[in-house]
This record gives C-alpha cells, sequence and structure tokens, in this order.
C-alpha cells in the first residue's frame, strides 16, 4: 500500500519581468485602440476631411449656392417676360380714351342732327336780321313782290342755310366715327356697339337735315307767295 501522499499540480504563474508588457494585454489594447477609432471615425465623417480630403460641407455650399443663382436667373428671366408681356399688351387707359372720345363724337353727331331739323337759336337771330334789312331796303317803297322777297324770302332761305349747316356737320362727325377704326393705330377692341349706333343716328339725322335745307332754300316744299296784279280801277 502506497501511502504516500499524492501531488496536485498546480499551473505555475509566471509573473513577467519588469519593463516587458503581457502580449494579451497588448493584443487587447490593439484591439481596443482599433474600435476606439472606428468609433470615432464613425461619430466625425469630417475627422477625415481635416487631413487634406475635400470637404462635403463644402461641396453642399457650392451646392446651395448654385442653386441660388439659378433662381436668380429663373426670377430675372421671369421679370423680363413679364415686362414684354405688359409691352405688348395695349394700356387700358389708352383704350378707355379711345373709347370715351368715339362715344361723345357720335353724341354730338346726333346732337347736331336734332338741332339741323328743330332749328337753332343761331338760325332764328339770322333770320330776324334778314327781316329787319328788308323792311329797310322797302321802307322807302317797293313792289308787293319785292317786299315778299327781301323780308319773307331772305329770312326763310337764311334759316334753311343755317340749319342745312348743322346738318351737314352732323353728317361728317357721324361718318368720322363710323370709319375711324378702319384708319389710324389698329386697336384691339372693337367699337362698342352703342357708338356705331348713335353714329348711325347722327348720320341718318343729318343727311335729312340737308335733304330738308336744300329744299327750303330752293323753295322745293313750298314756293314763296305772290302778290297778285292790282284791280283796274
Amino acid at each position: 500500500m502506497n501511502t504516500t501522499p499524492s501531488k496536485t499540480t498546480t499551473p505555475s504563474t509566471t509573473t513577467p519581468p519588469a519593463g516587458t508588457t503581457d502580449p494579451a494585454e497588448g493584443a487587447a489594447d490593439a484591439v481596443t485602440e482599433d474600435a476606439t477609432g472606428q468609433d470615432a471615425t464613425a461619430k466625425d465623417p469630417l475627422a477625415k476631411d481635416a487631413t487634406g480630403t475635400p470637404s462635403d460641407a463644402a461641396d453642399a455650399a457650392d451646392a446651395t449656392t448654385a442653386s441660388d443663382d439659378l433662381a436668380d436667373q429663373t426670377a430675372e428671366a421671369e421679370a423680363e417676360a413679364d415686362d414684354a408681356d405688359e409691352d405688348l399688351e395695349p394700356d387700358p387707359f389708352t383704350e378707355a380714351r379711345h373709347g370715351v372720345g368715339a362715344g361723345a363724337a357720335a353724341v354730338v353727331s346726333a346732337a347736331l342732327g336734332v338741332v339741323a331739323l328743330t332749328g337753332a337759336w343761331t338760325g332764328r337771330v339770322a333770320a330776324e336780321r334778314e327781316t329787319l334789312i328788308g323792311q329797310i331796303k322797302t321802307s322807302g317803297g317797293g313792289s308787293a313782290a319785292q317786299q315778299i322777297s327781301e323780308i319773307y324770302g331772305d329770312a326763310w332761305h337764311t334759316t334753311a342755310l343755317v340749319n342745312g349747316v348743322f346738318a351737314v356737320l352732323a353728317l361728317l362727325v357721324g361718318v368720322f366715327v363710323l370709319v375711324r377704326p378702319a384708319f389710324g393705330v389698329p386697336s384691339e377692341r372693337p367699337q362698342p356697339a352703342w357708338v356705331r349706333a348713335v353714329a348711325l343716328a347722327g348720320v341718318a339725322l343729318g343727311a335729312l337735315g340737308v335733304l330738308i335745307s336744300v329744299g327750303m332754300y330752293f323753295d322745293l316744299f313750298a314756293a314763296l307767295p305772290t302778290a297778285g296784279a292790282p284791280a283796274a280801277g
């Protein structure tokens, strides 16, 4: 029977000499430093740019500046296009002035036509003047036919002449309003219908006034009265 106690083998722990590094600890430190470097690189992507590589921030700034320049150029082009459109479009105030002038002329034409048919105070004053002149001429004596011609006929013809002048003016103004759009600077807006209607009314009244005035002046509608021959004594 073996009475010698069994010996237990215990792994010896060897302490490295001073000044040396355990290889396992060195490997662990290297792995730790690599992980730390990768984390730092992941957290700070601009760290590589600091060493001389082009910066993404600078590229982004350049892209933003280019976008701003493009936006400014687009805005300038749109402004120039708007200015060109405004130059091509007619001035509404000018168009309105043309319309007002044509309407006023049409109304004047119609009013002159009415005056030509009804008579004006100028015609009445001229007729009274001719009557007075005839009375002065025949005051010293004259035949009945001479008195009728000087006192009544001249006044009648003067009234017809004055009314005829108003009729001719109405006719000319109305025709001018109707033919005005065909001459001068063309307008994109057509002439209003009421302007043409009033101008046509002025032309019609003027033409009718001219016919009546001509008939009155030449005694076509009514002849001057004639004095009968004196009865024999």
